[in-house]
């Protein structure tokens, strides 16, 4: 066996001893389970409307298979349209398409930051940035802060601002990257405020916000358009990102610039420049998603969706309540769920209270939960590090419109049965807090670090 062998198996053997080892489920093992892990958010994948609006459009397309290549080799007509349909969708000068949301991100961070620019970033931001901000002129200079803590960025923007007269001259650029919606933990961003504050520590107009929204896109704003166009906030932020694969049930993703920024990344965003595009069938199959938000088919769907994740909430909350006895760490809400207040301090009065389609649920023993919940016929994923940090397991509820309040009740009721059952086992000398194998063990989320 080579030195490589042996290095890659001791890698896979090290996660595997510390039950992080990622891999791929079987493909028929979720059949007949509820779903409550996808990011199907409106249910369109399997909506019948949207699908008989693709097949006729596909009907009728001049072009369906394939694309012919990159983008700058062939710019197709349907990609073109697209571009400029969702540029006066979203209220933004223009429009740039890109094979997906990590596409997307690594394309903007890596080009559009230059040569003394600093980079500054929400701690639970998505790996896309990452990678997209290490590849960049500004790699040396990148800082994150505690996760939406206004404070904390704050700080930050101070101390950067004391320490690189550029920043204060406006001869350098800093970019602050955040997520409107957190995939993992179910928080909005407090993009108000953070805008706000930008704007006030940066008059000279060098401090960029970029908003990666892939995961409030089609549930939040008019017409699904966001958080940012919720808050009005269209012309105050540098990009936007918008993702077709979740919501929307299709794939890929616009980044939303000025014409400036769209020329720039033509020219140097290597994502987009040497790979081949979208299909002409993605691009037909992402239109119709936009004529469902367009002429308001999906408003009914998102609103089902947040009302879902309201009885959740509420329903948890009541039964724990009930067992005041069953420990935090066993099973609980996040804070921010658990005992949210009155007024929120780091957040606009609209969001404080909006509900998220995200639910984290806590505890120590992720996949033991994740197990019982599939042999009650519901499917709800395992958290763990490295995909979040350590001591901050949890199962990811994702909600759906196509959930009824009925599965919805049901699943909280399960998760505190599990949770009795455990004490249970605990007090006759099962062991506590083990988290044992389950069919869900290996079902890993990818890691956002």
């Amino acid at each position: 066996m080579s030195s490589l062998q042996d290095k890659l198996k001791a890698a896979l053997q090290s996660r595997e001893t510390r039950k992080i080892r990622r891999q791929l489920s079987d493909p028929t093992s979720d059949v007949g389970l509820v779903d409550f892990h996808t990011n199907d958010y409106l249910s369109l994948s399997t909506s019948e409307d949207l699908r008989s609006r693709f097949l006729e459009k596909l009907n009728t397309a001049p072009n369906v298979l394939g694309s012919g290549g990159s983008r700058l080799l062939v710019n197709g007509t349907a990609h073109h349209a697209l571009e400029a349909r969702l540029a006066t969708f979203f209220g933004s000068q223009c429009a740039l398409l890109f094979n997906s949301g990590f596409d997307a991100n690594v394309g903007l961070f890596s080009c559009i930051p230059q040569d003394g620019d600093v980079i500054v970033f929400d701690e639970y931001i998505h790996a896309s940035v990452h990678d997209g901000a290490r590849s960049s002129r500004a790699r040396g200079n990148l800082f994150s802060f505690e996760h939406n803590s206004l404070t904390a960025l704050g700080d930050l923007l101070l101390r950067l601002l004391r320490s690189r007269p550029g920043l204060t001259e406006g001869t350098q650029s800093i970019f602050v990257a955040v997520e409107s919606l957190y995939s993992m933990d179910g928080t909005l961003a407090p993009l108000l405020q953070i805008v706000e504050m930008m704007e006030t520590l940066f008059p000279q107009g060098n401090g960029y916000v970029v908003v990666d929204e892939a995961h409030s896109t089609g549930v939040y704003g008019p017409q699904g358009k966001g958080l940012v166009a919720l808050l009005g906030l269209e012309q105050r932020v540098f990009a936007r990102l918008h993702t077709f694969g979740k919501a929307l049930a299709g794939s890929g993703a616009i980044v939303l610039v000025n014409t400036l920024v769209r020329d720039y990344m033509v020219n140097y965003a290597r994502p987009l420049i040497y790979t081949t595009s979208l299909s002409y069938a993605n691009i037909v199959a992402t239109d119709c998603s936009f004529d469902l938000l367009e002429d308001g088919t999906t408003k009914a769907l998102s609103a089902h969706l947040l009302r879902l994740s309201t009885l959740l909430t509420t329903t948890l909350t009541g039964l724990l309540n009930s067992h005041p006895h069953i420990p935090t760490h066993l099973l609980s809400l996040p804070p921010h769920l658990s005992s949210p207040p009155p007024a929120s301090p780091t957040l606009s009065p609209s969001l404080a209270h909006l509900p998220t389609p995200i639910i984290a649920i806590m505890t120590s023993s992720p996949r033991p939960l994740s197990a019982h919940l599939r042999r009650k016929g519901m499917n709800a994923r395992p958290i763990t590090w490295p995909t979040v940090p350590k001591g901050k397991d949890r199962v990811r509820v994702c909600l759906h419109a196509g959930n009824t309040e009925e599965e919805v009740m049901r699943l909280a009721k399960e998760m505190v049965e599990w949770a009795l059952e455990d004490m249970e086992k605990v007090s006759a000398g099962g062991g506590a807090g083990v988290d044992r194998e389950g069919p869900a063990a290996g079902s890993l989320a990818q890691s956002k670090m």
